[in-house]
C-alpha cells in the first residue's frame, strides 16, 4: 500500500473527529459519511473502521458491522471493539460458535485495559447470554439422551429378570430375582442422577465472587493484602471513596492491583464445567 501524505491523513483526522461529533448527537448518517470519507482518504486506519460500524450497529446494519469489523482486524487483530462488534454480528446471523469465540476474544483482550476504554460490562452479558443459550442446549439435549438410555437399560434388566424367572418355578428363586431387579433399577437410577449433576444449578463458590458484587469473577485482580475484587469494582472505590483496601482498610494505589490468574483459570475451569453459571441476575 502507498504512503499516504501526512496532509491526507490530517484531513481524514478531522474527519474522524467530525464522524465523533456527529455520533454524540446521534447523527449516525453523517458520522457513517464523515467516517467513509475517511477510510477512502487512509484506509489503514483501523479506527475509522470500528468507529463506522459501531454507527452501523446503532442502525442495526449487522452486515455492514461484520464487513468493517472484519476489515478492522485484518489492520489491527487486537482491537477489542472490533471483535466485539463481530461477535454480536455474528450472533445476529445465529453463528453461535463463531460469535461466542470473538466475544471471548473481546473478553481476554479487554482485561487489564485503560479505564478509558475499558469494556468488560459491555461485553461479558452479551457473552454470557450466549454462553448460557448454548448450555441450556446441550443440556437439554444430554438430559434427553440421558433419559431414553435409562429407559433402554431399565428395559433390559426387567426382559433379562423375565427371561431369568420364567426358567424356574421356585417361589424362593423368582422372590431373590425379584429383590436383585429392584436393588439393580435403583442402582442405575443413582447412577444416571449422578451423571445428570453436572447440569443442576447449585451455588457458585465464594472463592470465585467478588467480595463486593457478590457475582462470579470477569477480570479479577488481587491487593498486596491479598484480597482479591473485580478490577472495575475496586478502580470505581479507589476514585470515590479513597485509597484503601475496602476489606483490610489497608493503604491502596491503582498500580498495586495485579490480575489475579490463578482466580481466572478457576472461573475459567468452573463455567467450562457448569455453563448454568453464566446466567447473570
Amino acid at each position: 500500500m502507498a504512503t499516504v501524505p501526512k496532509s491526507v491523513r490530517k484531513q481524514a483526522e478531522v474527519l474522524r473527529k467530525a464522524g465523533n461529533a456527529a455520533f454524540k448527537k446521534e447523527r449516525f448518517g453523517a458520522a457513517i459519511d464523515a467516517y467513509t470519507e475517511a477510510i477512502v482518504l487512509c484506509p489503514d486506519v483501523s479506527v475509522y473502521w470500528t468507529n463506522r460500524a459501531l454507527c452501523r450497529m446503532k442502525r442495526n446494519d449487522w452486515t455492514g458491522v461484520e464487513e468493517d469489523c472484519t476489515r478492522a482486524l485484518e489492520l489491527d487483530s487486537s482491537s477489542v471493539k472490533a471483535h466485539y462488534m463481530l461477535g454480536r454480528a455474528l450472533l445476529i446471523k445465529q453463528d453461535t460458535v463463531r460469535g461466542i469465540k470473538e466475544l471471548e476474544k473481546a473478553l481476554d483482550l479487554g482485561r487489564g485495559a485503560d479505564p478509558s476504554g475499558y469494556m468488560i460490562d459491555e461485553i461479558w452479558p452479551v457473552l454470557a447470554d450466549a454462553k448460557y443459550k448454548e448450555w441450556e442446549e446441550l443440556s437439554d439435549r444430554r438430559a434427553w439422551k440421558l433419559q431414553c438410555l435409562k429407559e433402554l437399560c431399565n428395559e433390559a434388566l426387567i426382559e433379562h429378570d423375565f427371561l431369568e424367572t420364567s426358567r424356574t418355578l421356585d417361589e424362593s428363586g423368582n422372590a431373590a430375582a425379584r429383590d436383585r431387579l429392584s436393588e439393580q433399577l435403583e442402582l442405575l437410577g443413582r447412577v444416571f442422577s449422578k451423571a445428570a449433576e453436572a447440569d443442576k444449578l447449585t451455588e457458585i463458590p465464594d472463592y470465585l465472587c467478588c467480595k463486593i458484587t457478590l457475582d462470579i469473577f470477569r477480570d479479577p485482580v488481587i491487593t498486596p493484602s491479598g484480597v482479591t475484587y473485580e478490577r472495575a469494582v475496586i478502580l470505581e472505590h479507589l476514585r470515590k471513596v479513597g485509597n484503601f483496601d475496602p476489606l483490610t482498610r489497608e493503604p491502596l494505589e491503582r498500580h498495586q492491583l495485579a490480575p489475579n490468574l490463578a482466580i481466572k483459570q478457576a472461573v475459567q475451569s468452573f463455567l467450562s464445567e457448569h455453563g448454568w453459571a453464566y446466567k447473570t441476575n
